[in-house]
């Protein structure tokens, strides 16, 4: 069997969509649906333009996208790969949930706590909250496939949600039903060792390097909605930006 015929051919007649979206969104399905696996090696650029009748330009379009999003990964002197470890993305404004289901992962949360309180002092300056205003607390294990991958801290302002228990696995999407989804964000990454409640709800050694994810969500109307601290395992999780010259 060929590799377009492993994961769909094209429809240049009949698919309105440009041949390179095409192609990502055909790589893309069989990567959800574990027709390609991680760490799988894609056929050379050449070898797929020949196979899809298509330009290696329209290949190396459509490949460039999927390496920008964290589903492949290019070693050099070696080709293209379906990504391993996973790979997220710093310019995409995503859930956890989302970039596990769009890398064919299983994603799952264990909840550690969930609560209503008052704003501390911190989390007044951060959110822009008046002292005594209600927020909810949020603490999660995230798997991936059954393996721990981050453990996450959110506070969320009260007015965003009408209770705890409306966030189910995905927290985003309980926001996004009452309109309070963040559309823009402002992130800190750093290097940590884990300390012993990190490392023991993540299985793996104290002292161990990991990433540490500082994030504050915005709504439209520049309201700070969600403020989280999330801390990855670093033999599992890589971060990726693309990074453009400006002339």
């Amino acid at each position: 069997m060929t590799f377009a015929e492993r994961i769909g051919r094209l429809d240049a007649a009949g698919d309105h969509a440009p041949l390179y979206k095409q192609l990502q969104r055909a790589l893309r399905e069989a990567i959800q649906k574990k027709v390609l696996s991680p760490d799988d090696a894609l056929p050379a650029e050449r070898d797929l333009a020949e196979e899809f009748g298509i330009s290696r330009i329209t290949v190396r379009k459509a490949l460039d996208g999927l390496v920008s999003e964290g589903l492949l990964t290019r070693r050099q002197g070696a080709g293209t790969f379906v990504a391993a470890r996973v790979e997220k993305s710093f310019s995409k404004l995503s859930s956890f949930t989302e970039d596990m289901i769009s890398r064919g992962r299983v994603p799952r949360s264990e909840w550690i706590s969930r609560s209503e309180g008052q704003v501390n002092p911190e989390e007044s300056l951060t959110l822009g909250l008046s002292p005594g205003t209600s927020v909810f607390r949020f603490a999660r294990i995230r798997y991936a496939d059954g393996a721990p991958m981050a453990v996450e801290y959110t506070t969320i302002a009260a007015f965003a949600l009408p209770s705890t228990e409306i966030v189910e696995t995905s927290l985003y999407e309980a926001l996004e039903s009452t309109g309070h989804r963040p559309v823009r964000a402002l992130q800190r990454l750093r290097a940590v060792l884990f300390q012993a409640e990190q490392a023991d709800l993540l299985g793996v050694p104290v002292k161990d390097a990991g990433l540490l994810i500082e994030r504050r969500g915005f709504l439209r109307d520049g309201r700070a909605v969600e403020v989280t601290q999330s801390y990855y395992r670093g033999d599992a999780y890589d971060f990726v930006a693309e990074l453009n010259s400006l002339s």
